[in-house]
């Protein structure tokens, strides 16, 4: 079957709408909005920098316009959502929890042998557990007997807790404190949830249509990388079969040369209109993951310089991409000041684009939103590349000029 071809634009709004962007209350509003969203998106990325607000509540907040943290904490109190590992650290439906369970299987047969003492340390962590009920890695004793040398340094019983976790001998029940909190998987799994072992097709074409529903346009690595940790998965295989069936279409994009994309034929012939609204998105956000595709499809060429070197940096240590419409218009480096409640822009970054008076209105309005769900009254805006452009928002936001 030949290829179908779009046009860029085309290709922008398919992958839009996938990501739940095409207008911020695509999923509608509430609780069972924030759900919706998880439900479509098969996975929503944790990430525990809180420069500004965690990049999971970033994302729901971005897409569900009266959106409240505790509805995630609520959610996974329900039921309705656990947390584990597909490319990352997210939630998940509990309605696919099946399809964790190669994953857990892989990261239980590929990790290097443990010494008896380690294996003796994880069962009394879960006999303790199984005992005592649900359990923070503070409730156990500080096991330390070298100084920490990093993030990752896990003291021995952390160590413990998190190989349970990713073998499915423990769960987490939810977070306090952003602290995990891990109970045994009977406490947390209800009799109604499928909990056989999908086989290597069924994971597969899991791992390709859950890629493509959240993606819209994926290349096979943006496909594949959903599934890599488990080990011996059949996706390459199952993707050629979907598109011999015409289950998957195989795609090209005018002017875009390089490897073979792919998309859901449901989007063939489906008219998408875009809002035009502003958002302010985390670089966690499951549309910035793959820089690649920012490239690619919207000419942005985007990376969070928190990874960076402050020397090499050229935008700023958490540098938040904004788009309007189908264009990412700037870029802006900021900070929740918590104790102050202020949110700082310390860079205001804007792209070669034409910003109307009406597109700067939804930006400031966008600014405005974002920093009340920061929890900040105020906002202070530093250095910009356009002096013209922050004067003007600066006099819509009724913002002072000075910056320390």
């Amino acid at each position: 079957m030949d290829p179908i071809l779009l046009t860029p634009s085309q290709a922008r709004k398919i992958i839009l709408h996938a990501a739940g962007l095409s207008k911020r209350s695509q999923f509608g509003k509430g609780k069972e909005a924030v759900f919706k969203l998880i439900d479509h998106l098969g996975f929503l990325q944790i990430d525990t920098n809180y420069i500004v607000e965690r990049a999971h509540h970033h994302a729901l907040f971005s897409r569900v316009p009266d959106y409240k943290s505790e509805w995630l904490d609520q959610l996974q109190e329900d039921g309705r959502i656990f947390e584990f590992w597909t490319y990352a650290a997210g939630y998940i439906p509990m309605r696919d929890f099946r399809f964790s369970l190669p994953v857990k299987s892989s990261f239980l047969t590929g990790r290097k042998p443990l010494t008896q003492a380690e294996m003796n340390l994880m069962q009394k962590v879960l006999d303790r557990i199984s005992r005592e009920g649900p359990l923070m890695a503070r409730d156990f004793e500080n096991d330390r007997v070298t100084k920490s040398l990093g993030w990752w340094d896990w003291r021995p019983s952390k160590l413990a807790l998190e190989r349970l976790h990713n073998e499915g001998s423990l769960m987490t029940s939810g977070r306090r404190d952003f602290q995990k909190v891990y109970d045994i998987p009977d406490n947390i799994v209800t009799g109604e949830i499928d909990a056989t072992i999908p086989t290597t097709r069924e994971f597969a074409q899991h791992i390709i249509h859950g890629a493509l529903k959240a993606l819209g346009i994926a290349y096979f690595k943006d496909i594949a990388w959903r599934g890599r940790y488990a080990r011996d998965n059949t996706v390459r295989e199952e993707l050629e079969k979907l598109v011999e069936t015409g289950e998957v279409c195989r795609i090209e994009i005018t002017g875009l040369k390089g490897s073979p994309l792919y998309m859901h034929p449901e989007y063939v012939k489906r008219t998408i209109d875009l809002s035009g609204d502003a958002f302010i998105l985390s670089p966690f956000d499951i549309l910035n993951v793959y820089r690649h595709r920012l490239r690619n499809f919207f000419e942005f060429d985007y990376q969070v310089e928190c990874f960076v070197p402050k020397a090499k940096r050229k935008y700023g240590y958490f540098s938040l991409p904004i788009l309007i419409g189908d264009a990412f218009v700037a870029r802006m480096d900021s900070k929740a000041d918590r104790k102050k409640g202020t949110l700082i822009i310390h860079n205001l970054h804007f792209e070669s684009v034409k910003l109307t008076k009406p597109i700067v209105g939804k930006l400031c309005d966008a600014i405005r939103n974002f920093a009340k769900f920061n929890q900040c009254v105020g906002i202070v805006i530093g250095k910009s590349n356009d002096k013209v452009l922050l004067k003007t928002i600066r006099e819509v936001l009724d913002l002072a000029s000075t910056y320390n």
